[in-house]
């Protein structure tokens, strides 16, 4: 009898709980989403620090994120997080009964991703944000819309797409 050899790759995976896929999928969206924002901001010298204060002050006012140092700064990085896992969880309870979110991931996930840049940042933000926006900037919010797209609603969809499979 010859003993078998088995790979890592060869050996059956199970899936992680649920939510531990949903957190790595908001933490995967939320990190790019982040990234994105500091990279647009940095040529115009604003401080990455400044990013994740100025999602806090939507709740807690300008003045006071930007003067909160680092303790505003991981608050506004936690409601950032807290927001892209749930869209990410969203989708993926939607597309546990819809086949056509599955099937079509890219399509889907860029609707979806679109439909979340409107909700956040023409709807929610604005309207309803202790610190909107002082002035509406075409190019950012242009930017905005392809990042929630490409890298907020797809990378939903395919890991809806991989957690049920085709």
């Amino acid at each position: 009898m010859k003993a078998t050899v088995r790979t890592a790759l060869s050996l059956p995976r199970e899936r992680p709980a649920t939510w531990v896929w949903l957190l790595l999928g908001g933490l995967a969206v939320g990190s790019l989403d982040l990234v994105f924002a500091i990279a647009w901001w940095a040529p115009s010298g604003t401080a990455p620090i400044r990013i994740p204060q100025s999602i806090a002050s939507w709740v807690i006012g300008r003045d006071a994120a930007f003067a909160g140092g680092m303790t505003t700064a991981l608050f506004g990085a936690l409601l950032h997080y807290y927001v892209m896992t749930a869209i990410v969880a969203i989708y993926h309870v939607a597309a546990r009964d819809n086949p056509v979110l599955r099937r079509r991931p890219l399509l889907m996930g860029a609707l979806y991703g679109a439909l979340w840049f409107t909700v956040i940042h023409v709807i929610a933000v604005p309207m309803f944000s202790a610190a909107p926006p002082r002035r509406f900037l075409l190019d950012w919010n242009l930017a905005c819309l392809l990042v929630h797209m490409v890298a907020v609603g797809i990378p939903a969809a395919l890991m809806a797409r991989r957690w049920y499979g085709r």
